[in-house]
């Protein structure tokens, strides 16, 4: 097809991170080691919180929810790349790239909302420890859960849906999956509509949580010194700091991406885009599982078992 003297592009190629074959085994052992831990521990926490009737609370169902969500951000990756990283031709069909980056996004804006409620899950009960249960209640947590996958996609799915994506510049891609931002750089025509979209949804999804999680955390820090316990002051600060771990990692590399990046893609930043796509995932139940009394707890009754 001929978009004037231009070729339509029908697939991408995907450079990924070497073409030496001995670091490139390196690396597919690497990611597979990180993507079965992902699903292991992932998998593993989320059973733990539905078979133990202790863990049904707001807190685990987030958590829970988290967790499903890391098992499907690393999915939608991972694979792929491991597929490309021992494969010499590294091609991905423009419907196939397309769906990559969609979902990713819808994703990604799903946990960001998602960390910010579990930020204001925490500040609700320490600070208000008795209205708990009637402010997070389960038809409030459901309808939160509703309203962020709804959310995301729509305002995900819709620059796309508005003006589609036309490629007919360089069909390679100094990535290892599909960035919208590298995408723009090779796609048709003016994409100032995308820019202008990405930069309303970055401020909602980038800017707003972690505005919000700060706020929570500020009012969970003053709540906590007015604990004469030591023991219960370190408890509190415990669960905070594994939470505050996984925000600072997320947000702190997704603002890097995407935050002021008017000028050229850098490739160094698909180093970035590790951090938050296959690293965060892994981490994740690790550091909520390590640093919480009662899902340790549960974890060694159903071994026990």
């Amino acid at each position: 097809m001929e978009l004037g003297n231009q070729t339509i592009n029908t697939e991408f190629i995907l450079i990924g991170f070497s073409q030496n074959f001995q670091i490139c085994y390196f690396l597919f052992v690497v990611f597979f080691f990180i993507y079965i831990l992902t699903m292991l521990w992932n998998g593993f926490l989320i059973c733990t919180v539905i078979i133990s009737p202790q863990l049904h609370t707001p807190m685990y169902y987030f958590l829970c929810n988290l967790s499903f969500l890391d098992l499907c951000y690393s999915s939608c990756t991972v694979p792929k790349l491991l597929f490309d990283v021992l494969s010499k031709e590294r091609r991905i069909s423009v419907i196939m790239c397309l769906t990559q980056m969609e979902i990713g996004l819808i994703l990604g804006g799903i946990e960001c909302i998602l960390l910010a409620v579990m930020a204001y899950d925490r500040y609700i009960a320490i600070c208000y420890p008795l209205y708990y249960t009637v402010i997070m209640s389960w038809r409030l947590c459901r309808h939160i859960t509703i309203i962020s996958w709804f959310g995301s996609i729509i305002f995900s799915s819709f620059p796309t849906i508005v003006q589609p994506l036309v490629f007919c510049k360089e069909n390679q891609l100094n990535h290892f999956f599909c960035e919208i931002l590298l995408l723009l750089e090779v796609a048709c025509g003016d994409v100032s509509f995308y820019k202008i979209t990405i930069s309303a949804i970055g401020f909602f999804t980038l800017l707003a949580p972690p505005v919000f999680i700060v706020g929570s955390y500020i009012g969970i820090i003053i709540s906590i010194l007015k604990i004469h316990s030591s023991q219960g002051r370190s408890k509190a600060f415990s669960t905070c700091a594994s939470h505050l771990t996984v925000v600072m990692m997320f947000f702190g590399t997704s603002m890097t991406m995407y935050i002021g990046q008017s000028r050229s893609f850098s490739p160094y930043l698909k180093y970035v885009s590790l951090v938050y796509m296959v690293i965060t995932p892994v981490l994740n139940p690790l550091i909520y599982s390590l640093r919480n009394k009662d899902v340790k707890e549960a974890f060694k009754k159903i071994l026990t078992r």
